[in-house]
C-alpha cells in the first residue's frame, strides 16, 4: 500500500504536492469513492483513477526518464502552454510525458532537466543543496563594490532578500560585464533582479550547470538520457561548503 500522492507522482502526472492538491480537490477516486488525503492504495489490486482516467496501466508501463536538456532562448520550461508558445518538452520525443524539473525564463538559455518522475521533481526543486551555476553578460562594467555587495545578499524590489551568493568575475566584452554565479535555492528571475538592484542589467543569461552536470558536449537545443549513477549523484549531492545561496530561476 502507498499514499495516493506517492502513486500519482510515479505515474508522471504531477509532483508530489501537486498530486496532494489534487486529492484535495476531490479529482482522485479509488474504486469509485473520493479519495482524501493520507488515503493509500495498491495498484496492483484497486483501481485508481485521476480526473476521471484509469492511471494503473501507466504505473505498470512506465519507465522512468531522465533527460538532461540545453534549452535554447525562446522556449518556456513547462509541460504545456495556452498561448501556444515554444515548449522546451518539445526538444525531446521518444519518452512518452515528460516535464520539467524547476523553470529557465523564456529568454535564459542552459541547462534543465525533464522527466516523467514526480518523486525526483519534488525532491530536486526543493533541494538547497545542489549548486546551480550561471553565466551572465551585464550592461556596463559593475565595479567591486557593487560586486561584493550581491555576494553579501540584496533585497530585492520585491522584498526578497537574497542570501549570500558565489559570484566570479569573467571576462569582460567590450564595454560589457561577465560574471558566473552559484546559487542554491529559487526564487523568480533572481538573477536579473539582482543586477537590476545595482543598475547593471542582464542581457545574456545562461544555466551551465546543475550539480555536477555541466553543458560541456550538449551543444544549445540538444538533450540526452543521465546515468543511474548521474540520477543518484543529483539526488544525493554532498552538502555545500558554505552557507547556500539562493535562487536558480525557477
Amino acid at each position: 500500500m502507498e499514499r495516493l500522492q506517492k502513486l500519482i507522482a510515479q505515474a508522471g502526472l504531477a509532483s508530489r504536492r501537486g498530486a496532494e492538491a489534487m486529492i484535495a480537490a476531490g479529482e482522485v477516486t479509488v474504486n469509485g469513492e473520493v479519495a482524501v488525503l493520507g488515503t493509500k492504495a495498491d495498484p496492483a489490486k484497486d483501481h485508481i483513477k485521476v480526473r476521471g482516467k484509469l492511471i494503473n496501466t501507466k504505473l505498470e508501463k512506465r519507465s522512468d526518464a531522465y533527460i538532461l536538456v540545453n534549452k535554447p532562448k525562446g522556449y518556456l520550461s513547462s509541460a504545456a502552454d495556452p498561448e501556444g508558445r515554444k515548449l522546451v518538452v518539445d526538444l525531446v520525443k521518444g519518452y512518452g510525458k515528460l516535464h520539467p524539473v524547476g523553470r529557465l525564463d523564456f529568454n535564459t538559455e542552459g541547462l534543465i532537466i525533464l522527466t516523467n518522475d514526480g518523486v525526483f521533481t519534488n525532491l530536486v526543486a526543493s533541494s538547497k543543496t545542489v549548486p546551480k551555476v550561471y553565466e551572465a553578460k551585464v550592461k556596463g562594467l559593475p565595479s567591486d563594490v557593487a560586486i561584493n555587495k550581491l555576494r553579501r545578499g540584496v533585497q530585492l524590489e520585491d522584498g526578497f532578500k537574497t542570501a549570500p551568493a558565489d559570484i566570479k568575475a569573467l571576462k569582460p566584452t567590450g564595454k560589457n560585464g561577465w560574471f558566473e554565479i552559484t546559487l542554491f535555492e529559487g526564487h523568480n528571475q533572481q538573477i536579473r533582479k539582482m543586477f537590476d538592484a545595482i543598475s547593471h542589467s542582464v542581457v545574456k543569461l545562461r544555466r551551465t550547470k546543475i550539480g555536477h552536470l555541466t553543458d560541456i558536449g550538449l551543444p544549445v537545443g540538444q538533450s540526452r538520457s543521465l546515468s543511474t549513477d548521474e540520477v543518484k549523484q543529483i539526488t544525493s549531492p554532498a552538502k555545500p561548503r558554505r552557507k547556500a545561496a539562493s535562487a536558480d530561476q525557477r
